[in-house]
């Protein structure tokens, strides 16, 4: 596309609104991607040789966190001069500056995540997610229902209204984005190939989101952390509970959802 005009921007914006998310081709590029890859594919292989690696924590499950390093900032300097700021502060004025740096790392034998929105509510913000690598339907191509980030959903609403009908796989060739507002409902598919299939995302306008260099985080290293389960001992038997029987922690958040409003605003 080149660089985003103010009517691609509107245009995005309205897309966001509406459906939640959008994708764009062709925007970071593939040969930088290719080395963070490498890169991070070697560090995530030495630590788990070395047994650095945490139990648990998403490991079961096939889901982790990670933070990139420093050696990824070329990927916001790439969004910035395509015009993802302007369209972030189009969406939410001062976004721009509250930027948060994270990866999926998406292990294979993975399992399907269940359907989820990121933090509350009340507190939307801009997801951009960086197609690391090709991703398609067999290493994991995120699901999104498009939609659901017009209204709050309690989970037997989704449950009951049948909102995972909406299913759509996103796949992408490295060096897409997909754009999505933080209450988009979603999961993390099952990776069945060989090889990790990482997803990078940056935040724009998350209320958690570091204070100063987003790149520093962790003096700039790579980091591997828990995604959804921690890793304590009843953590890891959550994890095994969830990837053995799903439909129990479906059925939790059932009978919560009936009670409250979580996820909805933190007051």
């Amino acid at each position: 596309m080149g660089v985003l005009s103010q009517v691609d921007i509107e245009g995005l914006r309205r897309h966001l609104a509406d459906d939640g998310y959008a994708v764009v081709r062709d925007v970071v590029s593939k040969d930088k991607l290719a080395d963070l890859t490498a890169s991070l594919t070697d560090e995530y292989e030495r630590r788990k040789r070395s047994g650095e690696l945490f139990e648990g924590g998403g490991s079961l499950s096939g889901h982790l966190n990670c933070f990139p390093g420093a050696q990824s900032r070329f990927v916001l300097d790439e969004l910035r001069d395509f015009g993802i700021t302007e369209l972030a502060r189009a969406v939410e004025p001062g976004a721009e500056d509250q930027i948060r740096i994270t990866m999926n790392w998406n292990l294979p034998g993975s399992v399907a995540q269940h359907y989820h929105s990121d933090g509350l509510f009340t507190e939307a913000f801009l997801v951009c997610n960086i197609a690391v690598v090709d991703t398609d339907l067999v290493n994991g191509a995120i699901d999104v229902l498009p939609g659901t980030n017009r209204r709050f959903f309690k989970f037997y609403e989704y449950a009951l209204r049948r909102k995972y009908k909406l299913t759509t796989r996103l796949p992408m060739q490295r060096g897409d984005i997909l754009l999505r507002m933080s209450t988009l409902w979603h999961r993390g598919m099952p990776n069945n190939s060989e090889t990790p299939r990482p997803m990078m995302s940056v935040t724009f306008g998350e209320a958690g989101a570091p204070e100063g260099d987003p790149f520093m985080v962790n003096d700039g290293e790579v980091v591997f952390y828990p995604n959804w389960f921690s890793t304590s001992r009843l953590g890891r038997l959550r994890e095994r509970v969830f990837v053995a029987a799903p439909i129990s922690y479906s059925t939790y958040r059932f009978v919560r959802s009936l009670y409250g409003n979580k996820g909805y605003s933190s007051w």
